[in-house]
């Protein structure tokens, strides 16, 4: 039990960046829209700081999808299997995903390294892109460790709480 808490932890760890990120690009949005309009004046670099930090809701937001299994499926063969059928469907799909999401992660984290030698910039502040890119290689990061403990989840039969997975 006490392994189970550390991980809903990290769960919660992983959702409170997530939930950070959009709070961030929420002000940032909302503080250029009020200056555009109201000062006629904008924030340096903001569209591109926004764009780019919408990237990285976007990583730490498809790790939260996948953990919970609440990314859009076709369940039609799911739905009227038996548990045990379910449970198989499940493990097999998570595998696939979590092949799929490694290779993901080890291509980005070869593009941040890519954009960290380029020394690319942003073109007002001139701030480095790749932290920017890093945040989003580790929102795959986390995707990926996730992913394992969904399936280790599945494969032992602990349920978690969100999501459809198991109900009858």
């Amino acid at each position: 039990m006490i392994a189970r808490g550390r991980f809903d932890r990290l769960v919660a760890a992983v959702e409170g960046v997530a939930a950070a990120l959009l709070a961030l690009v929420t002000a940032l949005t909302f503080l250029g829209v009020v200056l555009r309009y109201v000062f006629r004046t904008s924030i340096p670099d903001g569209f591109d700081v926004g764009r780019m930090l919408m990237g990285a809701i976007i990583f730490w937001g498809i790790a939260l999808a996948g953990y919970r299994g609440d990314h859009i499926a076709v369940d039609l063969a799911w739905s009227s299997a038996p548990m045990r059928w379910k449970r198989l469907i499940d493990l097999f799909a998570g595998t696939v995903t979590l092949v799929a999401m490694t290779a993901f992660f080890w291509m980005f984290g070869d593009k941040v390294l890519q954009t960290l030698a380029a020394n690319l910039r942003t073109y007002d502040l001139r701030l480095p892109v790749w932290p920017f890119y890093a945040l989003c290689w580790a929102g795959l990061a986390s995707a990926v460790v996730l992913l394992i403990l969904r399936l280790w989840r599945i494969a032992t039969g602990t349920a978690f709480e969100a999501g459809p997975a198991y109900r009858d």
